[in-house]
């Protein structure tokens, strides 16, 4: 039998969850709903979602904090697409710097949420199984540099430490947790798991450039991120782990 997707709905608005939900099942997917996170969490207990639409705005524990806790506990492979107010720009960002796949502001077309249901699970599902970020907190040691992932600060070679926004720590992370390895955008899009406001409109390209001025990397020499053409980046250094620093 084939698999049919199971979405997830939480949202405190009754209306918004029945419209939604019946506009996914005419178009073949499995739906669920929870009107808040006690009845998500429960429902989380005894069954299994591919895809969670997640609403920022509910009374309790809004869908930020929602999101936050889904990505620290056993439900963190879960996708998640978060629906914002469209006056709630910083809403947006905050939801995707905890690691919401994508999100889509109200007032929506029920055709694009399906849209986006559909692009997020076709990009979680393309990656190989190997690709999988590790959790476990370490200090990665490459070139000159340090990543303390419990601290999560990037350290240069005399220990100053150097800011990193959400979006760049987790591309930073994606690259020196598969060194030599060609990534695509749409395989880095999918580890990173979620893109910022400014990564939604425009190319990874940018988030990559940003890094490498952040690793001091020359573009047009690049020691750190190489450019494969036709074909992504790879990260081109060795990685050391050890434990990280009490």
């Amino acid at each position: 039998m084939d698999h049919v997707d199971h979405i997830l709905i939480v949202d405190d608005d009754r209306e918004i969850r029945e419209l939604v939900s019946g506009y996914l099942q005419k178009n073949g997917l499995r739906t669920s709903v929870a009107a808040d996170g006690r009845q998500m969490r429960s429902f989380l207990d005894a069954n299994a979602v591919d895809l969670i639409v997640l609403d920022v705005m509910m009374p309790g524990d809004d869908g930020l904090v929602l999101c936050r806790e889904l990505r620290s506990g056993r439900h963190k492979a879960i996708p998640i697409l978060m629906l914002t107010a469209r006056t709630d720009e910083m809403d947006r960002i905050l939801g995707l710097e905890m690691g919401a796949d994508d999100y889509l502001a109200k007032p929506f077309a029920a055709r694009e949420l399906l849209a986006r249901i559909k692009a997020v699970l076709r990009r979680t599902r393309m990656l190989p199984p190997n690709l999988q970020i590790s959790e476990a907190g370490q200090l990665l040691t490459f070139g000159e540099w340090r990543l303390d992932t419990v601290a999560r600060h990037l350290l240069d070679k005399d220990g100053t430490a150097i800011a990193l926004s959400g979006a760049e720590y987790r591309l930073l992370r994606v690259f020196i947790d598969h060194p030599q390895r060609v990534l695509n955008r749409d395989q880095l899009l999918s580890l990173t798991q979620g893109r910022d406001a400014e990564l939604f409109d425009r190319s990874i390209d940018l988030l990559v450039s940003r890094l490498r001025q952040r690793l001091g990397d020359d573009a047009r020499e690049p020691t750190y991120i190489k450019t494969v053409r036709s074909e992504g980046y790879v990260f081109s250094v060795p990685v050391e782990i050890s434990e990280p620093r009490e």
